[in-house]
Parts: C-alpha cells; structure tokens; sequence
C-alpha cells in the first residue's frame, strides 16, 4: 500500500511538471461556439451556434485555471404543432486546464446554464474537453477545442459534442 502511494505522488509530481515546463501567461479568449446535440437533445434540436469569453490564468508549470461566460443558441427540428424552434442559454462555468505539452491541452469545466426565455431553468454544466493552441503573434494565439458538454436539470440531461474557435490575446 505505501509503494502504491509513493508511486501516486510521483505520478503526480511528474504530471504537473516537465523538462521544458514554462508558465503560461494569463490570457483573455474570445471565441465562437458551435454544439451538435446527441441523443434524445439531438433527436428535437439540430445545432447550436454562440460566442463565448474565457479568462485563463496560470496556477502552477502547465496548469491554468479558466472561467467562462457565453450565450449559445439552439435551433430545433422541425417539430409538430409548434414548427421550429430557438432555445437560448447563458453558460457560465470555471474550471481548470492542463496543457501536456506547448499547444496540446486537456481541460474540464462545472457550472451553470441559465435559460433565457421566461420560465426557464437553470442547469447544472459539466463539460471535459482536449484542444491545440498555436501562437500566431508575440502576445496572441488561435485556439481550437473540442468537448462533450451536458446540462442536467429536473432529472434531464442535455448532451452536446462542441467545438471552439477562438482568438487569446495574453494580458
């Protein structure tokens, strides 16, 4: 039991430092968002489309801590009696991203969906993801990021892969 503790703490030193480990500036990410429903979501939604900022700003070699805001529209199928609908949320989540390398990152993020239109609710967000960053200026980089992300509210939950194209400017 104490190798396999030792062997853990290793694991995790190593995990969270590397040879060429370099902290990350803070950075200030704008980004458009697009979501591609799956399951019973994508059985009555047929894509969403948004924008969204992120505040990333470094903790340790590699590791950043983000916050997010956004607004991201869903456009339904078409369905009976009601014909084609729009759904409107506003995601706001925090969360923490660990890049494995200079542009490969891994990242996750909890928190919350407000609906937008009267009535309403709110839905708790979890949302894992991988993306590459690449430096396309001495203080800027396009970002692109793909996640599934889910909204859970009333016992339902709402599944989307999504993908994010987005501009960092370092502060």
């Amino acid at each position: 039991m104490k190798k396999l503790l030792l062997l853990t703490a290793v694991a995790g030193l190593f995990a969270f430092s590397s040879v060429n480990a370099q902290t990350k500036a803070p950075k200030l990410s704008v980004g458009a968002e697009f979501a591609f429903p799956m399951g019973d979501f994508g059985d009555a939604y047929d894509f969403g489309y948004g924008g969204s900022l992120q505040y990333q700003h470094p903790v340790a070699a590699n590791l950043l801590v983000t916050g997010s805001a956004g607004y991201t529209n869903f456009q339904s199928k078409d369905l009976p009696l009601v014909g084609k609908v729009n759904w409107g949320s506003i995601p706001v989540k925090a969360g923490a991203r660990y890049y494995f390398g200079e542009n490969f990152f891994g990242a996750a993020e909890l928190g919350a969906a407000f609906g937008t239109k009267s009535g309403s609710t709110t839905a708790f967000v979890y949302s894992p993801g991988i993306g590459v960053d690449f430096a396309v200026a001495d203080k800027g980089s396009v970002e692109l990021g793909a996640r599934y992300e889910a909204w859970s509210a009333n016992s339902n939950t709402s599944g989307f892969i999504g993908l994010r194209l987005a501009y960092n400017i370092g502060l």
